[in-house]
């Protein structure tokens, strides 16, 4: 039995490595290689980096430093940001990243999605929806650009729409959660797992491995995605890059 994913997810920042919190005041955690480097150690299925300026600045990834991420890691690089065209996926798949995940373009665009299907195949394509909680704290709503935009979707829709374009998986990032170390939202992802096929990664708010436990056996999550659990510790959030070891998850998980 395979375990179920549990992803390190890193954020570009200014060239570095940042944690933010509801994506607001981004905290430097380290250089993009020595913590690739580290989780190489660790021996970590697979990463998510996602460049968080890329959207907000209008530009293309930065592919060069990309590479370098790509080029040091021993585990598949899924990365996301600044990505609106085939060409550029093209790009990111000749570099070595095995997957691409769209956000705003998936919204702006949504043939994007079905375009980068068939061209790369639906294992190569994820779609990732930003959710916050609107006012009064009731409907859920899709923001782009930093939680900066409100979109004008219906997220349990677009989770569907997505599926039927060819994404072959879906992170839901928690706004109001990320990097709260709160738990994840359980009632969340239930109501999206039970919505789409596909594989689910949950991301936002996990603060330590039984809440990764709970999304996955709980929140009916394929992955769990998760920044300041692995690269904080103790209770002033001080650095450190950490990860479980395969005999500690397969204890948690069960398997």
């Amino acid at each position: 039995m395979l375990l179920p994913r549990v992803i390190p997810c890193l954020l570009l920042h200014k060239g570095g490595l940042y944690k933010t919190v509801q994506f607001k005041n981004p905290r430097y955690v380290g250089d993009p290689i020595n913590t690739v480097k580290i989780f190489n150690e660790k021996e970590v299925d697979e990463i998510m980096i996602v460049d968080i300026d890329a959207t907000i600045e209008g530009r293309e990834p930065r592919y060069e430093q990309i590479e370098d991420i790509v080029s040091e890691a021993f585990m598949p690089v899924s990365y996301g940001g600044g990505v609106k065209s085939t060409d550029q996926m093209r790009r990111l798949f000749s570099l070595g990243v095995e997957k691409v995940f769209v956000s705003s373009a998936a919204i702006e665009n949504p043939d994007l999605i079905s375009e980068g299907a068939a061209l790369f195949g639906n294992q190569a394509i994820g779609v990732t929806l930003d959710v916050k909680k609107g006012r009064w704290g009731k409907k859920r709503i899709v923001v782009t650009h930093n939680a900066k935009k409100k979109a004008n979707v219906d997220l349990l829709a677009m989770a569907q729409k997505a599926e039927q374009l060819g994404a072959g998986e879906l992170t839901i990032n928690d706004v109001d959660r990320d990097g709260t170390m709160t738990g994840y939202d359980l009632d969340l992802f239930r109501d999206v797992s039970s919505k789409v096929g596909i594989p689910l990664i949950a991301l936002g708010g996990a603060r330590d491995l039984e809440d990764i436990k709970r999304v996955i056996f709980e929140g009916g999550a394929s992955a769990a995605a998760a920044g300041s659990l692995f690269v904080f510790t103790g209770v002033h959030r001080a650095v450190l890059i950490t990860y479980p070891s395969q005999d500690e998850l397969m204890k948690l998980l069960g398997v």
